[in-house]
């Protein structure tokens, strides 16, 4: 049951913590937050270990496009920025910013989306498959994984968008654009990882 809270001169500061529900909701999310973090980081562990076992067939190195990759942070990383202008839009009640900032956040992340799609189909067609080798499959796995999260993401922000399109900022919903706020932040840096662990390291040879 949620909180009583005063709202008769406005919305409070923290919309999004001023409920019982939204109390709860913003602990869990860095419950499952963590359980994600921990996921990765075996995928990660994995990667590492397996990223040299090419079994002759082309490594990372070989075939890494390092500007389309930079591109694809820098969508990222500026979809990040944009739903961080949405919260703030939202806790000064202006919901139309709020709701504009998150619509760049989707077709920001929907591009990045298309680039990795291009870049995986050119990497099968110059000859690294899923089952190419073990590099190839853990490879394709953590990518894959994360790709999977910013399809996700980007659900669920167009889930909220549609259905409180015309509802303003309320204590229901604030709640709700902040925990999918948080997990988009946690899929950028994850990204930012990625970039560094798998990327950098290939196009430095090592």
């Amino acid at each position: 049951m949620a909180d009583h809270v005063d709202v008769s001169q406005g919305l409070p500061a923290e919309p999004h913590r001023a409920t019982l529900e939204g109390k709860n909701k913003f602990l869990a999310m860095w419950c499952f937050l963590t359980g994600e973090t921990i996921m990765f980081a075996t995928f990660f562990g994995t990667f590492l270990g397996l990223r040299h076992q090419t079994a002759g067939g082309p490594a990372l190195a070989d075939l890494v496009a390092l500007p389309l990759v930079f591109f694809m942070t820098m969508l990222l990383l500026t979809s990040s920025l944009t739903s961080v202008l949405g919260i703030l839009a939202m806790k000064k009640n202006n919901f139309k910013a709020m709701r504009n900032y998150f619509v760049i956040t989707v077709l920001l992340g929907f591009g990045f989306i298309g680039c990795e799609i291009y870049e995986f189909y050119h990497y099968y067609h110059a000859g690294l498959g899923y089952t190419t080798s073990a590099f190839a499959s853990s490879f394709y796995t953590l990518v894959g994984l994360h790709g999977f999260h910013v399809l996700f993401g980007l659900g669920w922000i167009i889930t909220l968008l549609s259905r409180y399109w015309n509802a303003g900022v309320t204590l229901t919903n604030a709640h709700k654009f902040y925990a999918a706020s948080l997990y988009w932040h946690f899929i950028d840096v994850i990204w930012v990882f990625i970039f560094t662990v798998v990327y950098l390291l290939a196009a430095g040879g090592a």
